[in-house]
């Protein structure tokens, strides 16, 4: 947090916005909020945050319970931390904590006025989330486009193998997110963005992960309203900068289909046209700015969290060599040596789904999912969660709690394998994608991409680190934003088998 820098100049107005904040403070003294830690004058609980709030607030809810408070500069925070409470939170009381808690990062271009992830639950929310079931991720829609996922992965082989050759070390990281980054160009617009191993990728790959870490950096702006028009610690400065650029890519696509459209040239059948055939036929339904910022909304989320799944997957695997080797086993008795890893194939390989489930476990991708806001005072456990709070579920501290986890801190995808939790909202032991109205609506397409690019990876070669790594140094530190990342980046050598 760049905190220290800008505390002499903050003083004046925050001393203001405390005795406001005092008033306001025995004003609902009356109400009992859940417990936390003393706030500080002024700042609150600002400095307890630290850099990887995920585990400060884990830290404190083991002191303090699943049902915590803390007082964030001016804004009220309630953090949840088991299962049971964001059970209460999501699904029992799903209306009342429906909407976001919007972060002044998310104001660049407007992007909250058109975003589905930050619009409130509404009629162009409902819209959209109409258009993405209907026309990105129904069952006939991803069925259609299976031949095009598997087409990605084969040239993702492709590119590994011939590092293998080479012998090569290939940036895990950087080539699944190139995979993902190209598969979701292609469902939305019918082009790649990129190409595999080419440093074009990496001026890309800066942007999304830029993006990720702004929306989830603690900022001055949120915590003290009235600094939103300086911007001080220049977060929403830095995300105009980022969202420019994607804007621009796709505002050139969809500049280039509309004019092909209109010379009856055009011939695509995917995302972009469907939004495009919507926007003419009803375009109080869907108007252009909505278009730009889903399509911005679908290529971020849909490359990010893959692509850092993928790598905090290979990573564990390469830390348990025995837990690779059993996958391998699994792949080799259900696929068969030299045969492809297909979606068709993903029931039988119950390991390899059991990996899947472990990763999103321990490393879940959004640690504190996309927070919400209190739309009344609820009463919770005998506490009242006061109106317009924000509401973070840390799903990474769920994942690790001892109550509901033997051995939390370890990776053991066989925990799973005797088990019925899935990661599809039902069960809140293990919710990395959410659930309740506002569950990510990407996630059949991730059930899908997940297990057959982590698959074809662990099934067509056998891997070691460069150097002669020892697994058990393997540097595990992460880098917190929305979404959680590896900040040492997965180098590994392929071997042919």
């Amino acid at each position: 947090m760049e905190i220290l820098s800008f505390m002499l100049w903050l003083l004046l107005p925050c001393l203001t916005l405390y005795l406001l904040f005092q008033l306001k403070r025995t004003k609902s003294s009356l109400r009992r909020l859940p417990p936390g830690p003393f706030p500080l004058p002024i700042f609150g609980n600002i400095f307890q945050l630290g850099d990887n709030p995920h585990r400060s607030l884990a830290k404190l809810a083991k002191t303090y319970g699943p049902l915590m408070t803390l007082q964030l500069g001016q804004i009220t925070t309630v953090v949840i931390s088991s299962p049971d409470m964001a059970k209460e939170i999501i699904q029992k009381n799903d209306l009342s904590f429906s909407n976001r808690f919007i972060p002044d990062s998310a104001h660049a271009f407007s992007h909250q006025e058109f975003s589905m992830p930050w619009l409130p639950v509404s009629t162009p929310w409902k819209n959209l989330r109409k258009i993405s079931n209907s026309y990105l991720f129904s069952i006939c829609r991803l069925d259609a486009s299976r031949h095009l996922r598997q087409k990605k992965v084969e040239e993702l082989l492709s590119f590994v193998q011939r590092s293998c050759k080479a012998c090569v070390a290939v940036d895990i990281g950087k080539v699944t997110f190139e995979t993902t980054f190209n598969l979701m160009s292609n469902i939305l617009c019918s082009m790649d963005f990129v190409e595999l191993g080419s440093n074009s990728s990496n001026e890309y790959k800066e942007i999304i992960r830029g993006i990720a870490e702004e929306y989830g950096k603690p900022n001055f702006a949120d915590y003290f309203p009235i600094l939103k028009i300086l911007d001080p610690q220049k977060i929403r400065h830095r995300m105009t900068i980022h969202m420019e650029k994607i804007m621009n890519l796709f505002n050139i696509a969809i500049d280039k289909r509309l004019e092909a459209k209109n010379s009856c040239s055009a011939n695509a059948n995917d995302v972009l046209d469907a939004l495009i055939n919507i926007m003419q036929m009803n375009s109080q339904e869907l108007e252009r700015p909505y278009i730009t910022h889903l399509m911005i909304d679908l290529l971020v989320a849909g490359t990010d969290t893959t692509s850092s799944t993928i790598e905090w997957a290979m990573t564990e695997l390469l830390r348990n060599p025995d837990k690779l080797k059993k996958a391998q086993a699994e792949l080799e008795e259900f696929i068969g040596r030299g045969n492809p890893v297909e979606e068709g194939n993903i029931a039988t390989l119950s390991y390899l789904q059991s990996i899947v489930k472990e990763t999103l476990r321990l490393h879940p991708p959004a640690p504190f999912l996309i927070p919400r806001k209190s739309a009344i005072d609820i009463e919770l456990c005998g506490f009242t969660v006061p109106m317009n709070a924000q509401v973070l579920v840390n799903v990474w501290a769920i994942g690790r709690d001892v109550k509901f986890w033997e051995n939390p801190n370890s990776f053991k995808p066989e925990r799973f394998l005797e088990s019925n939790i899935n990661f599809k909202g039902q069960d809140f032991e293990l919710i990395p994608f959410g659930a309740g109205r506002r569950i990510c609506p990407g996630l059949p397409l991730a059930m899908r991409m997940l297990p057959v690019i982590l698959g074809s990876l662990v099934h067509s070669f056998n891997w070691k680190l460069q150097n002669g790594n020892n697994p058990d140094s393997m540097d595990m530190e992460e880098k917190f934003g929305i979404t959680l990342q590896k900040v040492a980046p997965l180098c590994a050598i392929p071997i042919s088998k």
